[in-house]
Order: C-alpha cells, then structure tokens, then sequence
C-alpha cells in the first residue's frame, strides 16, 4: 500500500484534521529536541485515544509501513526521528489523568500527559511525581517511559523505571495489552522493564500507571560557590562518602553559569568556576543534622560563598538557572550540541580535565551541566555552523567525550537514550553477541521490524537473520536518511 493509500484509509476512521500529509505541516514534525538531524515524515497522525492510536498502528502495520511514536518531542538522542517513508504517531492529545489514588500512592495518566502536571494533580492529596527531567514543564510521560528519563533528584529517587508499575501498549501489530498493573511487582518476565527505555522500539504506551511519592516534611537547599569544579567534584565526593544521600547534587562550571546569567539573571556568585546546589529532603529532625554536615564538607572543600535558600522563592531561583541551562546556552551560542554520558563520582577531575583539552585542541568551547551525584554529565559542545569545519569538531569532540566516558567504566547515556545519535557509540560498551541478543528481544515484540526502525543498533538487521553476520553502518547517521530494518 502506499503512503496514499495509507492516508486514505487512517482517514476513514479519524477526523481529516488527525492525519496529515501537507509538506508544510509535515516539516512541524522533522526532528525532536536534538535538531541536527532532521527528516520529514510521509504522513503525521494525531490519535485522541489508546483504540485511534491502535487502530492507526494496526494499518501501519497491513500496509507494511514503518511508524515512529512521538510525544512532546523534547527528546536529545533523536530517538523520535521520523522515518522519511513512514507515519509519524503522535500521542501529544492523549492527555488525560485519569485517576490520582493517594490511598494506592499511583496515578494512571495518558502518554501526552505533560511531567509535572503529574505532581500539581498529585500535590493536594500529599504525595508528587519524583522523576524531573530539567524539561519536565513541557515532556511528556510517554517520552519519559520510552527514554526512561532522570531528572535532578534521580540520586535519591531513582529514574523513570522506578515509578512506573504498568502500562498499557500499543503492540507493532496494533493489539492493546497490559505490562504489569498497580501492584510494585508481577510474577514472570519483566516485560514491563524491558519495555521502560525501549525507545519506541516495542510498541507505543497509551496508559502508564505511575508511583507517587509523599511530600517531604521538610527541603534545603545550599547553593555554593567554588574556584572551579576539582574542588566542587571534591565536595560532592565527601558529601556521599559520608552516607549522606541528597535528593540532588547538580553542578554547572562556569561557562554554563554565565549562560543561565545571561538567560535567566539568576543571581549565582560572582567569580564562581562552579556552583553545586545540593538538596535534601526528608524527616526534619534527619534533614537538619545532614544539612550542617553537607555545609560544613562544602567549605572543607574551598567553597568561598554558600547561600542557604529562605524559603521555596528563593530555592526556585537556584533552581533556574539549573533547569534552564540547556535552552541558556543559546544566549552565548548560535549552534550547540546537548550531550549525555556517565562516569564514576571520583573521575569527575580527571574526565573534566580532558573535555576541556578535547574542546582546546578542536578550537570550541564546553559548558559543563550535570548530576554531580550520580556522574551523569551533560557538556555542551558549543559552535557557530556558519563558520566552515566548526560543525564537524564540534561533532568529533561530543564523540569522543562519549568514548572517554565508557573508558573510565561509565556508559554513553544517562537519561537522554541512544536514538540515531549514540548508535554508532554502542559497540564501545557491548560485544557483538550482546547487540545480536538485544536484537532478538526487540524481534520477539517486533518481528516485521516496523516500530521505531533505524534507531539504537548500530546495524540494520533483518529479524530472522542469523546472529553475528549482519555488517554495515547505521543508516541513520546521515542526517535526512531513514530505512527500515
């Protein structure tokens, strides 16, 4: 069937304004937040229900037509690029809460359901949602799930996976079933685990059931101001070895700090090479005793100013500058690339060491954005593509801050997801054979290969090829082509 065919008949069972295919319209859609890759899908549809969204894929799926899910489209891997000859599935109108249970700490809610609406719903019974993606104003909970995103307090309370009992999803055959339920756990195969940073690649959630958690008696927050991050990195080293657990520990250098100056005008110190915001929450009594030993390793460490938040104002004004970095960086750069990679704790100094003389040899600059607690770094490679070359350095050192990372035995993605971006990075951390028995999960939920095509693996495969013989480079790499698997 045609993509034509295809349209004609989606049209059949979904208001004419629910299916697109004018090229104008089309081009909303040709990339997520990581918008050096772009390509222009063949057919958007806007689903408004679980049984639209399935009876969209079940279509996709006689004609032989690969279809790419996509939420609020804030991704940074490109996880959510469309397939130049597919159907893009929007699941953005699937917004509804439909139940907040504080007596059962859940809440089921539609994909298109935006973050921290989760916690405004929650916030009268008591109780929030933990995961906070610095977009959490404006991603989604189904991209959350596909990516399985962190967020600032993941230290303390864990990623998406943690809070998400069950699902409901669209299977690439366009069935509705049900991964797990209210219950924390369920007996067999941890489908629903396998399916939480999939990608897109099992299917498509149309209802997710997620864990709440009650409000803390009490929150501080510190911001302290550092010579530069060695010592910064030193502090948060002293603040965990010490059993102290914060709900967040995030960290900006100084060129990140100017950025959020310029976006935001939120007030961090003058001179600062590094501010860490440290938070804890918790009991009263237990917050207050590890507060002033948090201040006190702070200023072991060098720290020559710590502000002390008064009140939830002031803790919202340190938070800023934080949550804005990313889009902050447009004020000092043209072009940037977001980058996503986790080391240890202890070789903050030396990783940080070495970015900055990747960004000195390729002559660009990088800002420094991360969860200092749990090594999860987010350098921002900063260039002008309108100056000839810049653009591919900038590319080579965001490379290669992934390979220095797997080589201080952390990993090429904390949150953000591998997508088209990081493909062509995962034969640094997995063998061969790991790859051909991640491509056989993906087969037994997919065995046409038609969710998701092109994105993780770095080799397309067909399903039912033999393990170990498939060769080439991933298709995706170049920006405008897409094929399917």
């Amino acid at each position: 069937m045609t993509i034509d065919g295809l349209a004609a008949r989606l049209r059949g069972f979904l208001k004419p304004e629910q299916v697109l295919t004018d090229r104008q319209q089309l081009r909303t859609y040709e990339c997520d937040g990581l918008t050096h890759y772009r390509v222009v899908p063949a057919v958007v549809v806007l689903p408004r229900t679980a049984q639209e969204c399935a009876d969209t894929v079940r279509a996709c799926a006689e004609a032989g037509v690969p279809f790419v899910a996509r939420g609020s489209g804030t991704g940074l891997s490109g996880g959510a690029l469309p397939h130049a000859d597919g159907a893009l599935i929007v699941t953005s109108q699937l917004r509804a809460i439909r139940e907040v249970a504080p007596q059962d700490e859940r809440a089921v809610v539609e994909p298109g359901v935006i973050n921290l609406q989760v916690s405004r719903a929650a916030a009268p019974h008591g109780y929030y949602y933990a995961p906070d993606p610095s977009s959490q104003q404006i991603c989604s909970i189904g991209g959350n799930v596909a990516e399985n995103s962190g967020g600032a307090h993941c230290l303390k309370y864990g990623f998406t996976t943690n809070h998400v009992t069950g699902v409901e999803i669209v299977t690439p055959d366009g069935d509705l079933v049900r991964l797990g339920g209210r219950a924390p756990d369920t007996p067999g195969y941890d489908l629903l685990g396998a399916f939480v940073g999939s990608e897109g690649t099992l299917g498509i959630a149309t209802e997710v059931t997620v864990r709440l958690v009650r409000l803390p008696e009490t929150v501080r927050t510190l911001l302290a101001a550092f010579p530069g991050t060695d010592q910064a990195g030193a502090a948060t080293s002293a603040i965990i070895a010490a059993g102290v657990v914060p709900a967040a520990v995030e960290m900006m250098d100084a060129l990140a700090i100017e950025a959020a100056e310029a976006a935001v005008h939120c007030g961090y110190p003058g001179g600062a090479g590094a501010v860490l915001i440290v938070e804890l929450d918790g009991p009263r009594a237990e917050v207050e005793a590890q507060f002033a030993a948090v201040e006190a390793f702070c200023r072991e460490h060098g720290a020559f100013e710590i502000r002390i938040a008064a009140d939830d104002a002031e803790r919202a004004l340190f938070w800023k500058g934080r949550k804005s970095a990313f889009a902050a960086v447009g004020r000092i750069s043209p072009d940037y690339i977001v980058q996503d990679g986790v080391i240890p704790r202890t070789a903050l100094p030396r990783v940080l060491t070495r970015i900055a003389e990747l960004a000195h040899e390729h002559g660009v600059r990088v800002a420094n954005v991360f969860h200092a607690g749990d090594g999860n770094l987010h350098p921002l490679v900063l260039f002008d593509e309108t100056v000839p070359g810049q653009a591919e350095r900038a590319e080579a050192v965001s490379g290669a801050i992934l390979d220095i990372c797997v080589e201080h035995g952390g990993s090429i993605t904390g949150e953000h997801g591998v997508g088209v971006d990081k493909a062509k990075h995962l034969p640094s951390m997995y063998s061969a054979a790991d790859l051909d028995t991640m491509q056989l999960v993906r087969c037994a939920f997919d065995p046409r290969g038609l969710s998701n095509p092109g994105k993780i693996f770095p080799t397309p495969r067909l399903c039912g090829e033999v393990p170990g013989r498939h060769k080439g480079t991933h298709p995706l790499h170049q920006p405008g082509i897409a094929e399917v698997f």
